[in-house]
């Protein structure tokens, strides 16, 4: 299977449990819940994302013919700069689960990447995938039911903590929506997580230090 990718780069995982953490970032093109065109925002199911995921040209992306090759590259991003530790893989989109596939895992794993998906939830993820991250989005089906935290952008008319606070996951976070209403969301999402003791406070740190 060939793999279209918007970039590949190092950088710190910005949110969530792994927030922090060393990371080789692999964005794919293509959602199933926005064109990824501003022309098309007002008629998406997800109207509010903040990624470009168009196209192939930026840093590290391209075609890839192959999970050997895809995987290669991605281990190499991570001997460029890094010094010890397990490699750290993020797929991330768009939605990656519409490209990622078994053989692209394993072909990770064989290299000893230790694997995590950023999904928002409307396809099946792999098992083999070693780290799930669901982000679900209103209006959209919600299939990913499991994984490992689930990080849900608040507020989201039609979309509440309470609809997912029963389902199986090790960690659930909020994330204040961006934009022009970022520091009302931010209260919003941190008083709701006083009350609400399961959920807790997931900052987009990578936009506070300026990093990708």
């Amino acid at each position: 299977m060939a793999y279209a990718v918007k970039e590949i780069y190092l950088t710190l995982q910005g949110e969530g449990a792994h927030a922090g953490r060393a990371a080789v970032f692999c964005r794919f093109t293509g959602c199933n819940l926005w064109s990824g065109r501003e022309e098309d925002r007002s008629t998406a199911t997800c109207k509010f994302c903040d990624t470009d995921f168009l196209g192939t040209t930026e840093p590290g992306g391209g075609k890839f013919a192959s999970s050997s090759e895809l995987a290669e590259r991605i281990l190499e991003v991570w001997n460029d700069d890094v010094v010890g530790g397990r490699p750290f893989v993020v797929f991330t989109g768009g939605e990656p689960l519409l490209q990622i596939d078994e053989e692209l895992i394993a072909e990770c794993q064989a290299r000893g990447l230790e694997v995590a998906i950023e999904t928002n939830g409307t396809l099946e993820a792999l098992t083999e995938i070693d780290w799930i991250c669901v982000s679900p989005k209103a209006g959209a089906a919600f299939v990913q039911r499991v994984g490992d935290e689930i990080k849900l952008v608040y507020p989201q008319h039609g979309c509440s903590p309470e609809d997912f606070e029963h389902l199986d996951f090790k960690h659930f976070f909020l994330q204040p929506m961006d934009g022009p209403d970022r520091a009302a969301n931010i209260e919003l999402a941190a008083n709701y997580c006083r009350s609400h003791p399961q959920w807790r406070l997931s900052l987009q740190t990578h936009k506070l230090i300026g990093i990708p």
